[in-house]
C-alpha cells in the first residue's frame, strides 16, 4: 500500500511538472508530453520574455526553439494554437506534430492589421513587412514610404486575402487577426504551401497593458527579447505611475462613450480595455461592472438618462474633421447632454491622416501610457498641467 501511494505521488508530481512546462494553455497528447523532457535542457537564449499582463499567449524557451501557445477562444471549442519558433538551420523537435513551424529570426512578414504594423515599428523591425492587408488604413509614415516605394504588396482585405499572391510571395509568416472566422483552417492554401499563419488574438485582452504586451510575441519572432523587455518595462512603469496618480483623486467625473447608430449605441463593456482606461484615468463609468469584453449594444433610450448627466463625453466620432455641429446633426437629442453643453467632448482622432487612417488604433496600442495621459488630462487637467493631447482631440 505504501509503495502504491509513493508511486501515485511520483506520477502526480511528474504530471504537475509537465503541466507547468506547458504554461497552462498548451494541450498535449501523451506522446508530446514525453517529448517535453527537452524543456529541462538549458536554453540557448540568454534573453527571455516574461509575460506579466497578457493572458492570450504563452512562450517557453528550449535549446534551439521557442514554443508559443496562443489561446483561440473564437473556435467552436476552445483550443490552443501552437507554434514552434525554430532557429534557422535547426532540426524540428520531436512532438507537437500539429504545431506550425516559423523559422526565426523572421525576415519577411505579411501583416493583416495596422496594429501589427505598430508592433513591428515598436521594435524598429517594420522593414520585414513585405505585404499588407488594407494598406490604406496605415498611419506609419515609414511603412507608407515602403508602400510607395513598392516594397510592400497589397494582399487584399480581411477574409478576402489574395492567397494565391501570398503563395507567390512566400513570406516567412502571415500574421492574421484573431476573431470569429479567423481560424487556421481558413488558410488551407497557405498551409499547403508551407506558409505559417500566426493568429494574433490581442483583442481578447482586458487591459491596455495586456494588449500592448503582445509586442513581446513579435519580439520573439525577430529575436529582440532584450530590446522589448527594456522598452516595455519603461511603458509599464509610466502607465502605473499615471494610474496611481489618478487613483488619489476623490472626485471622479462621470463618462459616456461613443455614439448612437441606426442599429444601437455600442459602449465599452466593463471587462474591456477601454473601460479599464476609464478606471485608470480616474473616471466613473456607469457600465464598468458588466462582466464581458468588447462592446455592449444598447438602445438610445437606455443610454439617454446616463448621458444627460455625464461630465465627459469620450470617443465621439472618428473623422478628424468632426465637430460639435456635425455630431448634433446626427441626432438633435445630443444637445440635451451636459457634456455637449459644457464642451467636454473628446475623441481619439488627434492623429488621423488625409486618407482617414487613425493612429490611435495603430501606435496607440503600444503606447497605452500616452493614451492614459490624454484621458487624465481630459478628466483631471490639474494632474498633468504640461501634457498636450496626443491621440485625443476636443471637438469644437
Amino acid at each position: 500500500m505504501i509503495l502504491q501511494r509513493s508511486s501515485q505521488n511520483s506520477t502526480r508530481f511528474f504530471f504537475i511538472l509537465i503541466c507547468i512546462s506547458l504554461v497552462f494553455g498548451c494541450k498535449s497528447e501523451k506522446a508530446e508530453s514525453q517529448q517535453e523532457a527537452s524543456q529541462f535542457e538549458k536554453s540557448a537564449y540568454a534573453d527571455q520574455l516574461k509575460i506579466n499582463h497578457a493572458k492570450g499567449f504563452t512562450i517557453t524557451y528550449h535549446k534551439h526553439y521557442k514554443l508559443v501557445c496562443i489561446l483561440s477562444p473564437f473556435e467552436t471549442s476552445t483550443d490552443t494554437a501552437k507554434y514552434i519558433l525554430l532557429d534557422r538551420g535547426s532540426a524540428r523537435p520531436k512532438g507537437f506534430e500539429e504545431a506550425q513551424v516559423i523559422e526565426i529570426p523572421v525576415k519577411s512578414l505579411v501583416a493583416t492589421s495596422s496594429m501589427h504594423v505598430a508592433l513591428l515599428e515598436f521594435l524598429d523591425s517594420e522593414n520585414i513587412i513585405t505585404g499588407l492587408s488594407s494598406p490604406q488604413y496605415i498611419y506609419s509614415e515609414k511603412v507608407l514610404a515602403m508602400i510607395k516605394a513598392g516594397k510592400v504588396a497589397n494582399i487584399g482585405r480581411d477574409q478576402g486575402l489574395n492567397q494565391e499572391k501570398l503563395v507567390e510571395m512566400h513570406p516567412d509568416v502571415v500574421m492574421a487577426m484573431g476573431g470569429p472566422g479567423a481560424t487556421v483552417d481558413h488558410y488551407q492554401l497557405l498551409a499547403q504551401a508551407g506558409i505559417p499563419v500566426l493568429i494574433n488574438s490581442e483583442w481578447i485582452e482586458k487591459t491596455p497593458l495586456a494588449r500592448a504586451e503582445w509586442v513581446k510575441l513579435v519580439a520573439a519572432l525577430v529575436n529582440k527579447e532584450k530590446e522589448v523587455n527594456e522598452k516595455f518595462t519603461k511603458i509599464e512603469k509610466e502607465y502605473n505611475r499615471l494610474a496611481n496618480l489618478a487613483k488619489e483623486v476623490k472626485d471622479k467625473p462621470t463618462i459616456i462613450s461613443g455614439l448612437n447608430t441606426k442599429d444601437a449605441w455600442f459602449l465599452p463593456n466593463g471587462d474591456s480595455y477601454m473601460s479599464q482606461f476609464f478606471r485608470d484615468a480616474g473616471g466613473a463609468y456607469h457600465w464598468s461592472g458588466t462582466k464581458a469584453t468588447g462592446s455592449l449594444p444598447l438602445n438610445f433610450e437606455s443610454v439617454y438618462p446616463i448621458a444627460l448627466q455625464a461630465d465627459a463625453w469620450l470617443n465621439v466620432g472618428f473623422d478628424k474633421n468632426d465637430t460639435k455641429a456635425n455630431i448634433l446633426a446626427q441626432d438633435s437629442r445630443y444637445s440635451d447632454f451636459k457634456a455637449y453643453k459644457s464642451g467636454q467632448m473628446f475623441s481619439y482622432n488627434g492623429r488621423v491622416n488625409d486618407v482617414g487612417a487613425n493612429d490611435f488604433f495603430e501606435s496607440g496600442t503600444v503606447n497605452p501610457h500616452t493614451v492614459l495621459a490624454d484621458l487624465i488630462k481630459i478628466l483631471h487637467p490639474q494632474l498633468l498641467p504640461d501634457h498636450k493631447l496626443v491621440y485625443y482631440k476636443q471637438l469644437k
